[in-house]
């Protein structure tokens, strides 16, 4: 059986290149196919196998202006010949899940969002006003076009699993089919509470829009709170210009050191709204409670355990205390102060919140995955041979 992998692009170690890691580890003699490669940017298990890029690899910048090559996603990704392999496993949020595989092989799909960039977060990307006429209406058609191709690929894949319940529903609304929900993995192992003084929140990640930094950076100024900022992304001057005092930014920080992090920090702050959020999950394995905005991802792992009370109160506009930390519903600067207010009345049990998020540990997901890999392969198998 030869097995090819596909994932978007190549440029950074975040969520995405660790779930895929994971399910590279399983097939470790897999070639990867991807749109950009900036070499060293992902880890070394990663780059130990076969890696093939289109033709935007040879583009000018690319491995740092690939974004700006949206328009071209779909002719790349279509352009991978995959016609020698039996199985194709996609890992994607952008265009990797309409690679093209041969007919009658097995195709799965693991999903972190239908592209985001030109669904649910279209006006976040690229808002009214940021490019002038006639290059606002040639983004407003090619979204739409990038819409139409997204749904129209969507059968594709034989199998589409999703990262959360969300995602799948998400799936659902967008591209019309089902998907199985499988959360992705999060090292729990390595990641244990601290026993230390906690003090200052935390905000990690990459600076993506969506992720709406700004939000806790201008919230912590307010109230005059101490905030340590991890993370890098094209929004990080804009951010740095915001930043009071008590705003402090360390750039991108190895695992060891961000667990380090969330082991002295108060809380982290997890303002946008995430399709799943790995980060929330490392956070309380380390102890740390998390101040989330109440939707997305952050219901299935914060907010894992709340009645249906507190939900109801919650999508009424509300603050709720939440089993790994606070949630609440006005996405504004408003909103997370009032979130953090009520945090700060409010007390946690570290080792609580680890055991929130051991049923997210890598052992599950290698096992639900093998089980979801291994029946869609002898449906495959079946249906052709039928």
């Amino acid at each position: 059986m030869k097995l090819a992998l596909v994932h978007d692009w190549l440029t950074g170690m975040r969520g995405g290149e660790k779930v895929l890691e994971r399910i590279a580890a399983m097939f470790p003699e897999a070639p990867i196919y991807t749109l950009v490669w900036k070499r060293g940017s992902v880890s070394p298990a990663i780059e130990a196998h076969p890696i093939r890029t289109s033709w935007l690899q040879r583009l000018p910048d690319a491995e740092r202006r690939y974004r700006w090559f949206l328009p071209l996603y779909p002719r790349a990704i279509e352009s991978f010949d995959l016609s020698e392999y039996d199985v194709v496993i996609s890992t994607s949020h952008a265009a990797a899940k309409s690679a093209c595989a041969r007919p009658g092989a097995f195709h799965l799909s693991y999903v972190f969002t239908p592209m985001r960039y030109v669904w649910e977060l279209e006006g976040q990307y690229f808002p009214p006003g940021r490019f002038p006429w006639p290059v606002s209406a040639y983004v407003r058609a090619t979204c739409a076009r990038l819409r139409r191709w997204d749904a129209a690929t969507a059968s594709r894949p034989s199998l589409v699993l999703a990262d959360s319940k969300h995602v799948a529903d998400r799936i659902r609304r967008h591209w019309g089919r089902e998907a199985l929900v499988l959360y992705p993995p999060v090292d729990i192992a390595r990641l244990t509470p601290g026993s230390g003084p906690r003090d200052g929140y935390l905000l990690a990640g990459a600076f993506a829009p969506y992720k709406r930094p700004d939000l806790a950076i201008e919230a912590c100024r307010r109230l005059g709170r101490r905030l340590t900022v991890a993370g890098s992304g094209p929004d990080q001057a804009r951010l740095a210009a915001l930043a009071g005092p008590d705003v402090g930014f360390a750039g991108w920080v190895a695992d060891e050191q961000l667990a380090d992090l969330f082991r002295g920090a108060r809380a982290l702050l997890f303002p946008g709204e995430e399709d799943f959020g790995i980060v929330p999950v490392e956070a309380m394995a380390c102890g740390c409670p998390v101040i989330a905005l109440g939707k997305g991802g952050a219901l299935e792992t914060v907010g894992r355990g709340l009645d249906a009370a507190a939900l109801a109160r919650l999508a009424a506009g509300g603050v709720e205390r939440a089993p790994g930390g606070v949630l609440f519903a006005d996405p504004s600067v408003e909103g997370l102060m009032a979130a953090i207010t009520r945090f700060e009345a409010e007390s946690f049990d570290a080792e609580a919140l680890h055991a929130l998020v051991v049923p997210f540990d890598t052992p599950r997901f290698d096992r639900e995955f093998r089980a979801a890999f291994e029946a869609g392969l002898a449906a495959t198998a079946h249906s052709g041979a039928a």
